[in-house]
C-alpha cells in the first residue's frame, strides 16, 4: 500500500494560487554512505561496513524534505547522462514527488558523487565532480509560480543586482518569498557583500558559526539582531543550543531549546529544519510553534543516517508525538516540557492519515540496510 498524502496547507489553496509552495535549486549528488565502520581504513587495508546505501544527496536533500512536509516542491538542478543521474531521477520524481520541470539532462556530464563513511557517530567524505555545464537562472528561465523559494546566497548568482534577472529574482517578482541560507566560506573571509543580497529576501536561516562570521559579533543572539536588521524574519541555528528568530512583520521573537537525541548524523539537518520552518510560515503559525516544529523535523532527521533518507514526513512526527503523550506522567519534568511546548500539534496530529508518508525505507535501496537510531525521549 503506498503511502497516503498529507496536505497542510489544504485550507489555505485557491484555484488562482502558485503551482508550488516551494522552489529550489543547486547542484544533486549521487550520496553513497556506509555505517557501522569501527574504525577508518589504515593504509593497504580493507574494512567491511555493516550497513551501506545510496540516495540523492546535495539539494535534494531540501528538495525532499519539503515534499515529504506535503509542501509542492519543485526543484531545478543539472542532471548527467550516466546511471547515477537515472538512480537520483527516479527516486526524486517517482518516489519523492518532486517536480523536475525545470532541471535538465546534459550529455557527457557526470553526476557529483559524495562517499560518506560513518565511524563512531562522526563522519568522514569524499566528493567528486565537476562544474554544472550551464548556470542556474539560464537553465531555469522564468522559474514557475511558487509561494516560496529556497536559495544558497553566492557571488556567483547574487540576488538583488539592477537587471534583477536571477531566478530568485524572478519568483520574488510573482509574489514568492525568499527565503536564504549560506554555506561556509572556504577563505574565511565572510564578506559583508553576501549579505546585501538579504535586502531582497523576507528569510535568512544560517547556523551560529557563520552567523557570527558574516556578522562579526561574538554570540548567537547578537549575531540575530544584526541579522534582523536586515531581513523580516531572522533565524539562527544553534545546534544542540537549539534555535532563536526574530520576525519583525509580526512583532515575535522567540528561543526554542533543541530536543534530547542521539544524533547519528547531522547530514541535511539545516535543510531538514528549514523545510519545517517554511511550512509554519507558509501556514501562518506563530514563531515560536515554528521554531519547535523545525527543531523537531531536524532532531527525528539526525537520528538516522543518510541525509535525504533520513528526512522525517508527517507519519513519522505523529509517531513521535504519540510517544511523547504516551510518556506523560512517567517522564519527568522534560516531557512536561515538551506536551507544553508540542501542544500545537494536537489540532495537526489527528488529522494526519494512518498511512501518511514516512521516511522512505527504500530510498537508498530496495533493501537498504542502514542502521537507525532509537528515539531518544528522556535521559
Amino acid at each position: 500500500m503506498s503511502a497516503q498524502a498529507y496536505d497542510p496547507l489544504a485550507d489555505k489553496r485557491s484555484p488562482d494560487g502558485p503551482e508550488f509552495d516551494v522552489f529550489t535549486a543547486g547542484t544533486v549528488f549521487l550520496d553513497i554512505v556506509f555505517t557501522g565502520l569501527q574504525a577508518m581504513p589504515a593504509a593497504g587495508t580493507e574494512v567491511w561496513a555493516e550497513g551501506m546505501g545510496s540516495c540523492p544527496g546535495g539539494i535534494a536533500n531540501l528538495a525532499i524534505a519539503t515534499s515529504r512536509l506535503g509542501l509542492r516542491t519543485s526543484m531545478a538542478a543539472a542532471f548527467g547522462d550516466d546511471d547515477y543521474a537515472d538512480f537520483n531521477w527516479r527516486i526524486l520524481s517517482e518516489q519523492e514527488s518532486v517536480d523536475l520541470s525545470r532541471s535538465r539532462r546534459f550529455q557527457h556530464w557526470h553526476s557529483p558523487v559524495t562517499v560518506s563513511m560513518a565511524v563512531n557517530r562522526d563522519r568522514s567524505m569524499v566528493t567528486h565532480g565537476h562544474p554544472p555545464p550551464m548556470a542556474a537562472t539560464e537553465m531555469i528561465g522564468h522559474p514557475p509560480r511558487s509561494s516560496a523559494v529556497i536559495v544558497t546566497l553566492s557571488p556567483e548568482e547574487p540576488l538583488g543586482e539592477p537587471d534583477g534577472c536571477s531566478w530568485a529574482d524572478l519568483a520574488r517578482k510573482d509574489g514568492a518569498l525568499v527565503f536564504a541560507d549560506v554555506g561556509w566560506d572556504p577563505s574565511e573571509t565572510w564578506s559583508s557583500s553576501v549579505l546585501e543580497q538579504l535586502a531582497t529576501c523576507h528569510g535568512f536561516m544560517p547556523n551560529a558559526v557563520e552567523a557570527m562570521a558574516y556578522t562579526g559579533t561574538d554570540t548567537p543572539r547578537e549575531a540575530l539582531y544584526a541579522i534582523a536588521d536586515r531581513v523580516p524574519l531572522a533565524i539562527v541555528t544553534d545546534g544542540a543550543n537549539g534555535a532563536m528568530a526574530i520576525d519583525s512583520t509580526t512583532g515575535e521573537e522567540a528561543y526554542v531549546p533543541a530536543l534530547r537525541v542521539t544524533a547519528l548524523d547531522p547530514t541535511g539537518a539545516g535543510d531538514v529544519f528549514g523545510a519545517g520552518l517554511v511550512l509554519g510560515t507558509l501556514s501562518g503559525w506563530p514563531l515560536t510553534d515554528r521554531l519547535a516544529f523545525a527543531g523537531v523535523c531536524s532532531a527525528l532527521a539526525v537520528q538516522q543516517f543518510g541525509g535525504s533518507l533520513a528526512a522525517p514526513g508527517w507519519g513519522d512526527i505523529a509517531d513521535w508525538w504519540h510517544d511523547v503523550r504516551a510518556a506523560k506522567g512517567r517522564g519527568g519534568a522534560y516531557i512536561e516540557s515538551l506536551l507544553r511546548r508540542y501542544a500545537f500539534l494536537d489540532t495537526l496530529v489527528p488529522t494526519v492519515p494512518v498511512g501518511a508518508v514516512r521516511r522512505a525505507a527504500a530510498t537508498m535501496s530496495r533493501h537498504a540496510d542502514v542502521e537507525a537510531g532509537a528515539t531518544e525521549l528522556a535521559d
